[in-house]
């Protein structure tokens, strides 16, 4: 259990961890096990916010949420639709070589908003099908089927396709057969990916392709301190969800971890430099991160005129910063800086108690625009992501339950050791 200044500061963790993960109960198909991109009706399924809640099933047992039956009948619902999903190369498919469309019709499972093959999305989504099949072991025919259909899932990706004759992984494919422009190279959330690509039992990528995703990572030297840069927060988060990164390093000896906490101190210094005197920014309300806002041109509350971006990806040090921010930032730092993080959570409460609705918080916010209260234009939308997100975050950091789980199972392990990582729960020596 981690240190904690009172008893009430885990019960407010505890609530909002417990409301995080009934969003997949809400909002998921029950004959799919398909999960919503966000909570506005109509919404399509999100393959990545699946796989999220795929995860997170493990943590609501554990915690006494659902019942393990119940969770694993979801669990096997779910991989049971994906596996038997049509995989062909038309525009109606839900995917094709093993990867899935970035969203899907969460009852049909067809293709939606002409989305790409996302070789990320999917990756998240094989994550989530892999950590369910290391927490399910038990001896129960349901439970041996989450963990045959997870390693089906996970062999059919044909991740050597993905290249397309490049040194790096695209980052898509669409219908009836092009590729996208753009890879996955330089630091990014790819970096599970390259994991998952490299410890593949069929069609993997090797080692070379790891190198040539790293050899474009960004370098700042701030404050007399090297830090590998990506803006926006959810980039460095991604892969923790699932890895263990604490005293393991690749090749280039890149600690991962001490990275990351390096981003959260970097995001909550800009809040307090506040270049742009937006209202409501300190060291205790940070947030910087892909979300949604409002778009065009408004007046905010001090008269001023702001171009407001819409969705993007919002970051600091450097990055987009219109105003907006994640009030869930403050949840999934806890393993990386939980002083800090605690502060701000208690902070962000007492000064915008209304972004807090049925214990749960939305996709972003932005208190420089007009509103009804101190919180100014705060998104209707709950987002799948996010919630996963916030459920496996607290939870590597009340008991460290989804690293155990990761650390467990071969794929993660090969694909590490495959990029040269070592050290740490690496070593043989360390179980």
């Amino acid at each position: 259990m981690p240190h904690l200044r009172s008893n009430t500061e885990l019960a407010r963790v505890d609530r909002l961890q417990r409301a995080a993960f009934d969003y997949f109960l809400r909002y998921s198909d029950p004959g799919t096990g398909l999960v919503a991109d966000t909570s506005r009706e109509g919404s399509p399924s999100s393959i990545a916010a699946t796989g999220f809640g795929l995860s997170c099933y493990s943590v609501a047992v554990e915690r006494g949420w659902i019942g393990r039956a119940e969770a694993a009948g979801r669990v096997l619902t779910t991989l049971r639709f994906l596996f038997g999903s049509r995989q062909a190369s038309d525009g109606r498919a839900s995917g094709y070589r093993g990867f899935y469309h970035h969203f899907l019709d969460m009852r049909t499972g067809e293709r939606v908003w002409r989305s790409e093959l996302s070789t990320m999305d999917s990756a998240l989504l094989l994550a989530g099908a892999l950590t369910a099949a290391a927490y399910f072991h038990g001896r129960s025919e349901s439970e041996a089927d989450i963990r045959r259909l997870a390693a089906l899932l996970y062999e059919r990706a044909d991740w050597a396709w993905a290249l397309n004759r490049g040194d790096t992984v695209t980052m898509g494919w669409r219908p009836p057969g092009r590729f996208l422009k753009h890879r996955w190279r330089g630091y990014s959330e790819a970096l599970l990916l390259y994991v998952l690509a490299l410890g593949a039992p069929a069609r993997p990528i090797e080692a070379a392709n790891y190198e040539a995703y790293t050899a474009a990572h960004e370098w700042l030297t701030l404050d007399g301190a090297t830090h590998l840069h990506a803006g926006a927060l959810f980039i460095h988060l991604f892969p923790h969800a699932w890895i263990d990164f604490r005293a393991i390093r690749d090749g280039r000896m890149h600690d991962y971890f001490e990275n990351t906490r390096r981003a959260i101190r970097l995001q909550r210094a800009h809040a307090e430099e506040n270049p742009h005197g937006f209202a409501g920014y300190s060291r205790d309300l940070w947030g910087f991160s892909a979300c949604h806002a409002p778009k065009g041109w408004m007046r905010l509350r001090d008269g001023r005129w702001q171009k407001l971006l819409g969705y993007a990806a919002r970051g600091a040090p450097f990055g987009a910063d219109d105003g907006t921010l994640v009030p869930w930032a403050s949840l999934a730092g806890l393993p990386f800086e939980p002083d800090a993080c605690l502060g701000s959570l208690s902070h962000l409460i007492a000064r915008y108690p209304a972004l807090v609705a049925e214990e749960r918080l939305p996709g972003g916010f932005n208190p420089s625009l007009p509103g009804e209260g101190a919180e100014g234009w705060v998104d209707d939308r709950i987002v799948g992501l996010d919630q996963g997100l916030v459920v496996m975050m607290i939870e590597n950091w009340r008991s460290g339950l989804i690293w155990e789980l990761t650390r467990g199972i071969p794929a993660f392990s090969r694909g590490l050791s495959k990029a040269g990582f070592n050290g740490g729960w690496l070593s043989p020596a360390v179980s």
